[in-house]
């Protein structure tokens, strides 16, 4: 025997006849006798253990003629069916006759459906569904055939199972049809028992088969009795079967243990009761009282039975749900240490979990985890449920001393096995508590987050805002982040344990997750842990997101040298990547830490690292100045890539550094060549054709401080450049002629004549002229260049004059008129103010007479076959030495005359065209004079709709609108004013 289920009472003894059946009715007991008696026992009063003493209150002799072998009670009717030499129905309580059926003679069972009303029962091979019409008559429904005797039956929903003498069957009451179920055993009879929840429990031999109301099997299984039960009674959760020699109870709830044995010999019928279980023996009647609820679960507590203890928890009255809490709380802690110390570690954690017992209970049961201190005081009642300390401690699990690390210097074989043992045993454990972890962390994350969530916005709209603000400051540097509430130190307390679970248990990869996600875990502890065991990665994580970004690159950096030197203990090979990669969401926040730890990888993976500073938009100043200062080298690239992606986010002084940077490189490289004298000034080295598209593309670096750093016999195709910046057009052309590069002249006289916002003929071709006056004599404008320059740099010398056109030279009487005629020009000819003139500070040391001067004919006549719709053609011709053949002139000349000659046309057309609409307007003007309006008697004003007679009128355009010329004037006025007080109002 397991436990004491129910008590079992002596109720009624030394009754004279053989009791043949029996039944309770509300407080009273039935009993059928041998004699066809009906004896009717009432309780009298309680013992002092709680059972009832029962004393004959009525025997109804002649109850039936023969012996009453079975009854029932159908108290939602109040009657009493009762079997015996045929069915009879008694009114209760006063048990009087108010139905027999007749052709219920020789019956042998019957059943009663107390949902609809229908009595069935079987007599010989017939099967008899009769119906009560809630009167005091039964109305025959239905008669069917079976094959044999039916032994046992009973309802099932609108069928009825019958138990045959061979097999059991399913009858359909509305077709007759008979369904088999399976065969019945061949020692016992059949037996059909109907369950609570509506299915049956066949018997076959000592098995009973559970089967629903169509006859499948169900997977609960099956019950196994000790031998083949006569009567089951089922009163939940028990099943007790009568067997020859005891009644067996066993547990509804599978693999259905036996409860307990109760024996008694001769006991003919078992009966359902409202609380027990009602037996009939002979002479005597007992009764099985169920023990208490809470009796019972205590006892199979303590006999280590929790499974079942839990099952009876689930029974308690709900208004008790509080102790059933209480309860099915103790009772899946001490279990669960049953199972933790036998090595079923994942179930000992699933009722762990169902205990709702607090995790730190749990983690004290592994002394290899390091927990965070906490300020969380738990109740010890709570834990301590039995007052047996051992379950408390670390010393009842068997995992405490297996936990501890081994000496192996003194193993023997045996030792070496058992130590294999313990570690597999400590193994299983993590693993166990890791899904248990795993578990509860949703609920303690969310709880975790959501708390925090909650103090930051009161924080930020109450009076703490302040505080706040200075909490924040305090946890952002090293150390551990102050974790102020219940539900974050439990949090904290779980990633810590889960974290060191998973690295002892090899699971890296699943605590790089966890540490990757939102996460509490403790930073102190878990910092020393992952640093002992190498697992630098999980490290670099744990590192920022606890926002500890200089440890993080710190140990990045260490851990890419150690990479390099081939001495690193992980199978990982880090690459400086991985620094600009940790770098990248830290530009808009830590700037200056970014620049620090960038410069280490710049030299070796330059492109990422610049990239990084473009697209983490990082000042620029901040970058040039600090790469000036650290990388030199890499400052000009940055810049470049910086002016590439966007030249508007780059100042006008980094376009002044990027510009000197590239001088002083252009200078350490001609000084070079020039020691070792190989200097051409038509070479070009990588730099310098940066320096030279630089010098032509930026506009915001300072060419006078430029052009003192140049040397003064070389880089003359940047000193031009540079002059041009300055408006210094002749000397710039001037360096370009002394290089005899006309391309490149060319080339400057189109930017400049491109770059003005509206050219027009005097100012943009100008500096064509300017170039045509260098060509005709240039021994005077090279000659002295260097000394003007000079000029221009001295401290006197502070503006810069611009290109200007003015009539300072006479007209020189050469050239043809008509030709001179064409472009409308003036008796004027180009110069340049006082400093772009080309007149030095000696007087007139630069004075030259034209015949003494070479000219430079073929570029002149180049030029203007060129540029010849830029140029000023009366004014070039008027430049021009008189001995230019006009033959020479065709490509210049051609172009010019035919352009001119086409605008002629082209204006005498539109003169004539003006001229024609003009003549066409006046035609209008003249038919719209000559309209006529009469005006009969009948003319009404179309304003005040009086009649115009002899009055002063007026005509609207359409010509049929007619108005008082008085009030067209007034209509005229009245908008006037009305307009008027609209723009008051808008204003």
């Amino acid at each position: 025997m397991v436990h004491s289920a129910y008590d079992c009472v002596e109720l009624v003894r030394d009754v004279p006849t053989k009791i043949e059946s029996i039944q309770s009715y509300g407080s009273k007991l039935l009993a059928g006798c041998s004699d066809g008696s009906l004896r009717i026992f009432a309780a009298e009063a309680e013992s002092s253990d709680g059972s009832k003493s029962y004393a004959l209150e009525r025997n109804l002799l002649g109850f039936a003629k023969k012996p009453v072998v079975s009854m029932a009670v159908v108290e939602s009717r109040e009657l009493l069916i009762s079997l015996s030499e045929s069915i009879a129905f008694h009114k209760l309580p006063s048990f009087e006759t108010i139905a027999v059926i007749t052709k219920a003679k020789g019956a042998n069972v019957f059943c009663w459906d107390h949902r609809r009303g229908f009595l069935c029962f079987a007599r010989q091979k017939r099967v008899c569904v009769f119906r009560h019409d809630d009167g005091r008559g039964f109305v025959e429904v239905k008669e069917f055939g079976v094959v044999d005797t039916v032994k046992s039956m009973c309802w099932c929903g609108e069928n009825i199972c019958l138990g045959i003498r061979r097999e059991y069957v399913i009858l359909n009451t509305s077709t007759g049809a008979l369904s088999e179920v399976f065969t019945s055993g061949r020692l016992a009879p059949p037996l059909v028992v109907s369950l609570p929840s509506g299915e049956l429990l066949l018997g076959k031999e000592n098995i009973g088969v559970f089967v629903d109301q169509n006859g499948k099997l169900l997977p609960e299984g099956r019950i196994c009795w000790s031998e083949a039960p006569l009567e089951v009674v089922i009163q939940k959760p028990y099943a007790m079967a009568l067997l020859p020699r005891f009644v067996e109870i066993r547990s509804l709830r599978a693999p259905y243990p036996l409860i307990q044995t109760v024996v008694l010999r001769n006991v003919r019928h078992l009966s359902h009761s409202n609380n027990s279980v009602i037996l009939a023996l002979d002479n005597s009647i007992h009764g099985l009282f169920p023990v208490p609820l809470g009796a019972q679960i205590v006892q199979l507590t303590a006999s280590g039975n929790f499974e079942e203890a839990l099952s009876l928890c689930k029974l308690l009255p709900p208004e008790d749900s509080s102790l059933r809490a209480a309860k099915e709380g103790s009772i899946h802690i001490r279990y669960a240490h049953y199972l933790f110390d036998n090595g079923s570690y994942e179930e000992a954690m699933e009722h762990f979990l169902a205990s709702q017992v607090d995790i730190t209970y749990v983690l004290s049961l592994y002394s290899s985890i390091i927990l965070p201190k906490t300020t969380i005081v738990h109740d010890p009642e709570k834990l301590d449920i039995y007052g047996d300390a051992s379950y408390l401690t670390r010393g009842s699990s068997g995992g405490s001393d297996d936990m501890e690390p081994s000496s192996t210097s003194h193993m023997s074989e045996y030792d070496e096995y058992a130590a294999l043992e313990s570690k597999k045993m400590n193994h299983n454990m993590l693993m166990a508590l890791i899904k248990y972890l795993q578990k509860k962390r949703f609920s303690f994350i969310e709880k975790a987050t959501a708390e925090g969530t909650e103090e930051v916005v009161l924080d930020a709209v109450g009076d703490n805002f302040a505080s706040y603000n200075r909490l924040k400051k305090t946890n952002k540097g090293r150390g551990n982040i102050s974790v102020s509430s219940g539900a974050r130190e439990m949090a904290s307390i779980l990633d810590t344990a889960l974290l060191q679970a998973l690295l002892l248990t090899g699971q890296s990869s699943v605590a790089l997750e966890l540490l990757r996600g939102v996460n509490y875990c403790d930073l102190k502890i878990c910092e020393e842990i992952l640093q002992k065991g190498n697992h630098h990665v999980a490290l670099l994580e744990l590192y920022k997101h606890n926002s500890l970004h200089r440890e993080a690159l710190e140990l990045l950096h260490k851990l890419l040298d150690e990479s390099k030197s081939g001495q690193s203990e992980v199978n990982q090979r880090f690459k400086p990547e991985d620094i600009v990669e940790y770098l990248k969401p830290l530009c808009g926040t830590d700037p200056i830490l970014v620049l620090e730890f960038s410069m280490l990888v710049l030299e070796s993976c330059p492109s990422q690292t610049i990239d990084l500073f473009l697209s983490g938009n990082i000042p620029a100043d901040m970058v040039s100045s600090y790469l000036k200062k650290h990388s030199p080298n890499m400052q000009a690239r940055y810049l470049e890539l910086m002016l590439a992606m966007n030249e508007n986010a780059v100042s006008g002084n980094l376009q002044n550094e990027m510009v000197h940077i590239y001088l002083s490189e252009v200078l350490e490289w001609h000084a070079d060549l020039s020691a070792h004298q190989n200097w051409d000034e038509k070479a070009y080295s990588p730099t310098r054709k940066k320096l030279l598209s630089a010098l032509e593309s930026i506009a915001g670096y300072n060419p006078e401080a430029l052009l003192k750093r140049l040397p003064p016999d070389a880089l003359y195709e940047e000193r031009a450049i540079l002059l041009g910046k300055m408006n210094q057009h002749e000397l710039a052309l001037s360096l370009y002629v002394h290089l005899n590069t006309p391309e490149l002249a060319l080339s400057y006289c189109d930017r400049v004549y491109e770059s003005m916002q509206q050219p027009s003929a005097k100012s943009s071709s100008s500096i064509y002229l300017v170039l045509l006056q260098i060509y005709l004599n240039p021994r005077r404008t090279t000659a002295g260049f260097e000394r003007r320059i000079t000029n221009l740099l001295s401290p006197q010398n502070k503006t810069i004059p611009k290109l200007t056109s003015t009539p300072s030279m006479k007209t020189r009487g050469r050239g043809s008129k008509k030709i001179a005629s064409i472009e409308g020009a003036e008796d004027t000819k180009v110069s340049l103010s006082s400093t772009d003139s080309g007149k030095s500070d000696d007087g007139d040391a630069d004075e030259y007479s034209e015949g003494s001067s070479t000219i430079m004919l073929d570029e002149v006549l180049n030029l203007l076959s060129r540029r010849w719709d830029r140029i000023n053609g009366a004014q070039a011709l008027k430049l021009l030495p008189k001995e230019t053949k006009l033959q020479d002139l065709l490509s210049f000349l051609g172009p010019l005359l035919r352009k001119s000659s086409e605008m002629h046309r082209n204006c005498s057309v539109i003169k004539s065209l003006r001229q024609s609409e003009n003549l066409q307007v006046k035609d209008e003007l003249f038919s719209q004079r000559k309209a006529v309006v009469k005006i009969t008697s009948d003319s009404m004003c179309s304003l005040c709709h009086k009649k115009i007679g002899t009055s002063v009128f007026a005509v609207y355009p359409n010509g049929s609108t007619l108005v008082h010329f008085v009030c067209f004037r007034d209509s005229q006025n009245m908008k006037a004013v009305g307009k008027g007080s609209q723009l008051r109002k808008r204003l």
